[in-house]
């Protein structure tokens, strides 16, 4: 089987069960390609190395790709089961450097390689079955059970990619050289650059939900823009060409790095690129495998700090407007060359898709009329921060893909590299990363007077995240006080003769219970399942403001700026940390607390009973158990049969409350009345949502 020449699925031709054979084989291929990417690991020692400190060591990756499937199946809600909780629950989240991310090597007891391998086969053999029993019919959109299938292929294909890079990173004795995984064998003098002339013109961005290929959520939307006559460099810049910059002691002057760039090469000490291997006149090059001679003809790969410098540089050099091109130019120069997208060519035009080599290749090999490369060998920096286009939407099923990145801190990378494979390979595949990260990514200048849009501090515009800024945050509406400040309130009542050592805020949402609690507890944990809401709690812990527009009427919105300070609670936030958790899977280190708050949680819990009767593991002996919930009991959230109350029971209402106690009475013991607390959530300037949730207070026993 032929796993390096594979292309993604066309979503909207054949029949249902050629398509669901299609999918499997596509499903099987990715799966051992993934797997076959990690023989290049010396032993399994290798896997617990950690070549690169803002990522986990590979065994993370391992287990990652394969809990992924299991994890999205069940919030998709097409499977009820879990193969191995631990695992669905520590490979889950970690990936890149959120913010959030637990990536705390003390927090993990890591597995043995062979029972993660163990879990991966089960795996894989669970979801042939998935695949062959749901139900499937053409064209498949992303309402369909089977595009949860696609979310979890391309995802593992993503991690080759990015495991590829890590797996560079490991010292060369940890890796070994796989038959077939062969790098590039022309090497030779790099040729000499100059600029072309590129027309501009009209350019449509994103795709409609009608789309034939799978993609993400960025994606998906659109964005029109005129570009700007401008010129663009034949080549990628080469090893070679890049070499002038570094000779000139380019990372020793400030005046080329931008105020980011130079904190970084500071922290760094970097003199060179990462894949660089000696010293001035005995360069060699660093392979995904190997070590050769400085293939001087290959594109240098950099991170976007160390292109912008180059760029600097070299526009001082040459006194002319050099920078990087923004996406709009990118996808101005793939326009005008009428590229065929992956999978609708016959032979990759490009170093792409694996079909070519493990490495890259020179400059000058691959042409595109007058340009080279336009595509493949390695991606392209761009100018421009990742935001989602007009008509946005993030998928359910993978909240935290996209939004987590719209911070102005992520610049997109265009083009694919020659391990790029399946959505990566496409057209519309729209990725970021941080500005001071690695991939097999380096870059094309551009010379252009086109002004480069700014990147602004955004306004949050995803209406629910919005709304939960305004309740959390914003104004008071029909006389309630503020509800996570409420709950907080009704927590510290009830420990004001306890400890407050460790409180938990589950389904903490923007977070402003959490810093309501550290105003008297020595720490508190906020953990919510959306990183749509995390991430503006982190912001507003980290930056101490968050900004965010509401809905007036119709289509006129308002914008609207909150200060963690005015609420006295820049001290606070000091002792609180945000993680993007499950609550019905939590890791092993969230436990030991004094205190747990679950605030309107319980009635969107899949799973509500496993939650209560479960809870106590995390709390200490004489610790408070605080519920607040309006048991708004709806099935698209929690089945009926899984419901704590609000139906008949043995012919007699029987309510939540009473289920609750039901299910909390052999741990907990109820220390006060239920009260009513009310809360409102805006939703346009004269409509609102009034509600009432019940609190209940319960004592672990001892």
């Amino acid at each position: 089987m032929d796993l390096k020449n594979t292309r993604t699925t066309i979503l909207s031709e054949g029949t249902a069960e050629e398509k669901r054979a299609e999918i499997l084989e596509y499903f099987h291929r990715t799966y051992a390609l993934d797997e076959q990417l990690y023989d290049h690991l010396a032993s399994d020692a290798t896997f617990y190395l950690r070549p690169e400190p803002l990522r986990h060591p590979l065994i993370f990756y391992l287990g990652h790709t394969a809990s992924f499937y299991i994890n999205k199946l069940n919030i998709a809600r097409l499977i009820d089961r879990r193969i191995n909780p631990a695992y669905e629950s520590m490979f889950a989240i970690g990936v890149d450097e959120m913010s959030w991310d637990d990536l705390s090597a003390k927090n993990y007891n890591w597995p043995r390689v062979e029972d993660v391998r163990a879990y991966r086969r089960e795996v894989r053999e669970y979801v042939t079955g998935v695949i062959g029993s749901l139900p499937l019919t053409l064209p498949i959109t992303w309402d369909s059970p089977f595009w949860a299938i696609m979310m979890g292929i391309e995802h593992q294909r993503i991690h080759i990619e990015t495991s590829s890079v890590i797996i560079r990173r490991l010292p060369i004795d940890q890796v070994r050289h796989l038959d077939g995984w062969d790098p590039c064998p022309l090497v030779g003098k790099a040729p000499e650059n100059s600029l072309l002339p590129v027309s501009g013109g009209k350019i449509v961005l994103g795709k409609d939900k009608d789309h034939p290929l799978y993609g993400w959520d960025n994606e998906f939307g659109i964005r029109q823009s005129e570009v700007w006559d401008f010129k663009a460099g034949k080549y990628l810049v080469s090893n070679g060409e890049y070499l002038g910059f570094v000779e000139d002691a380019g990372y020793e002057k400030e005046q080329y790095w931008t105020e980011e760039g130079w904190r970084w090469t500071q922290y760094s000490k970097a003199r060179h690129p990462l894949f660089w291997q000696g010293e001035a006149g005995a360069y060699r090059f660093r392979t995904l495998a190997g070590i050769i001679d400085m293939p001087w003809n290959w594109p240098v790969e950099v991170n976007y700090l160390e292109a912008k410098a180059f760029c600097n540089w070299l526009a001082e050099k040459k006194g002319t407007k050099i920078r990087l091109p923004s996406e709009d130019q990118w996808y101005r120069l793939r326009d005008l060359h009428e590229i065929p997208d992956q999978p609708y060519w016959t032979k990759a035009p490009g170093n792409i898709n694996l079909e070519h080599w493990a490495s890259s290749c020179p400059v000058d090999h691959f042409r595109f009329g007058e340009f080279f490369d336009i595509i493949g060998n390695v991606w392209q920096w761009t100018e421009t921060p990742i935001s989602g286009f007009d008509g946005f939407a993030v998928h359910p099923w993978y909240d935290d893909f996209s939004t987590p990145t719209f911070d102005t801190q992520h610049n997109l990378i265009k083009g694919g590299s020659w391990i790029s494979t399946g959505n990566e390979a496409t057209k519309d595949s729209r990725y970021a990363f941080r500005r001071h990260f690695f991939q097999h990514a380096g870059f094309r200048y551009v010379e252009s007077d086109q002004p480069l849009e700014a990147a602004q501090a955004m306004y949050e515009s995803d209406m629910a995240v919005s709304q939960y800024c305004e309740a959390h945050y914003g104004r008071a509406f029909f006389s309630v006080a503020n509800f996570p400040e409420n709950c907080a309130k009704i927590c510290h009542e009830f420990m004001a003769e306890k400890k407050k050592g460790r409180a938990l805020d589950l389904g903490c949402s923007v977070g402003r219970a959490s810093f309501e609690l550290a105003r008297e507890f020595d720490f508190v944990s906020g953990l919510d399942f959306s990183a749509r809401f995390i991430r503006i709690a982190y912001q507003m812990q980290e930056k101490g403001v968050i900004r965010y527009e509401l809905p007036e009427e119709g289509e006129i919105v308002s914008y609207h700026e909150r200060h963690l300070a005015d609420l006295g609670l820049e001290e606070a936030a000091g002792r609180v940390e945000f993680f993007q958790a499950d609550a019905l899977n939590l890791k092993p280190q969230f436990s030991n607390y004094d205190l747990i708050l679950a605030a309107n949680l319980l009635d969107r819990l899949s799973d509500p009973g496993k939650f209560l009767t479960t809870v106590h593991e995390r709390l200490n002996d004489g610790g408070i158990l605080v519920l607040a919930s309006p048991y708004t009991w709806m099935p698209e959230f929690t089945v009926r049969d899984k419901w704590l109350g609000g139906y008949r029971k043995d012919g007699e209402p029987y309510t939540t409350l009473e289920g609750l106690q039901d299910l909390l009475k052999l741990h907990f013991t109820l220390v006060a009345e239920p009260r009513d607390v009310q809360f409102v959530i805006r939703e346009t300037k004269r409509k609102f949502q009034h509600s009432v949730s019940q609190v209940t207070v319960w004592r672990k026993n001892a």
